[in-house]
């Protein structure tokens, strides 16, 4: 089982972008570092900063729907598939079954895969909506096995990031993590 931003496609700069310009509108500064720390560590959002300043919730919810514009005028302007990915995956091809599990909102993966002719080398994708609670939960990963017909313990899933890393070990399986 691949993640896909980060793993795949290189698209985490385009999304702490968006993130930093939205923010960056109501007096919330998102460093690299402090993104990494929160939603690729821990889980959780920067939206959080914006909370604690004050931020009302009906204000956030419009802020995370402006991200998520500028977040799809980015994936527009084009998308990095990271190198050697395509040929990672034709060598798998035929020899093991592959999956994307992924917590991407299904349109923005869309918008992305619109562009790679990856989806090809996959039985599915989960996406966010597809399980019940997000990386670094495990059930993503046991969502994923479930719906392969396989053991957990029998699976390898590819990760970038630590929450992966939890929600791929807490669901049974080993993880090959390569930091991007």
């Amino acid at each position: 089982f691949f993640d896909n931003d980060g793993v795949l496609v290189d698209t985490e700069p385009l999304f702490l972008e968006a993130t930093q310009q939205v923010l960056a509108t109501v007096g919330v500064e998102v460093s690299p570092q402090i993104y990494h720390d929160l939603t690729m560590r821990s889980g959780r959002t920067v939206f959080e900063l914006a909370t604690a300043q004050g931020i009302s919730e009906a204000a956030i919810i419009e802020l995370r729907a402006i991200r998520d514009q500028r977040y799809s005028e980015l994936i527009r302007g084009g998308i990095q598939v990271l190198d050697g990915v395509p040929e990672a995956l034709e060598r798998l091809r035929g020899v093991w079954p592959t999956a994307i599990v992924t917590s991407s909102g299904r349109d923005h993966f869309e918008e992305i895969h619109a562009q790679t002719n990856l989806l090809r080398f996959f039985e599915f994708v989960l996406a966010d909506g597809d399980y019940a609670q997000h990386k670094p939960h495990p059930a993503p990963y046991r969502a994923a096995a479930e719906r392969m017909g396989v053991d957990p313990a029998r699976c390898l899933a590819v990760e970038d990031t630590e929450r992966g890393l939890v929600s791929a070990t807490e669901a049974g399986m080993e993880c090959l993590v390569i930091p991007h």
